[in-house]
């Protein structure tokens, strides 16, 4: 069995050829990973499902900004128990009560000359907003042969302190540091003309 998934040969692997325009989050084959040291022994992994947002990619690379915006409710966090799932969202952990949702935001000029590179922008999590980098990697693109849409797709990689955002129980017997991926997949959004 291969490493790593085989890439479809109706996918382009090359990011600078992408269509440009607005993109609308599948939020099916998307999801928000998330890994933190459980007393030292092991990592606990857990995800945020069904996220939403929209990437934007100029037409011009004259100094136009690449605009990414992606967020997921807290509801929706999912880990292998139900119980767990209940406290993660309550006031003691991420309080999904008082902060719904988690964000992830950029806006820059971007290069799409690469298929890896960074991002900096504002990551929003218990109602605290903090700047962090990402790393990018290009998954593929190409036209989804079950929705006909045309659809490309990225990992997004990096790591956070959630004392900085001002969760902190139980530490430090579940790690402070976090391990975050998102997975996430774009569709072409098509005007209405």
């Amino acid at each position: 069995m291969p490493d790593s998934p085989q890439r479809s040969t109706f996918a382009s692997s090359n990011l600078a050829d992408v269509s440009r325009g607005r993109y609308v989050i599948d939020p099916v084959h998307s999801h928000v990973l998330f890994s933190v040291s459980h007393f030292g022994i092991s990592t606990y992994h857990g995800e945020f499902i069904a996220p939403a947002g929209t990437l934007d990619i100029p037409l011009s690379a004259n100094g136009s900004q690449t605009r990414l915006a992606v967020s997921v409710p807290v509801a929706n966090v999912r880990t292998t128990s139900r119980i767990l799932d209940d406290e993660l969202r309550s006031r003691e952990w991420l309080d999904g009560e008082r902060f719904p949702s988690i964000a992830f935001d950029f806006a820059a000029p971007l290069s799409l000359s690469e298929n890896s590179f960074q991002v900096a922008g504002a990551l929003t999590l218990h109602g605290v907003t903090r700047n962090v980098t990402f790393d990018v990697s290009f998954v593929g693109a190409g036209m989804n042969p079950v929705k006909q849409v045309y659809t490309i797709g990225f990992d997004i990689r990096g790591r956070i302190r959630r004392s900085e955002y001002g969760v902190t129980t139980a530490l430090p017997m579940i790690g402070d540091e976090l391990g975050l991926v998102i997975s996430a997949a774009f569709e072409l959004e098509v005007s209405a003309a």
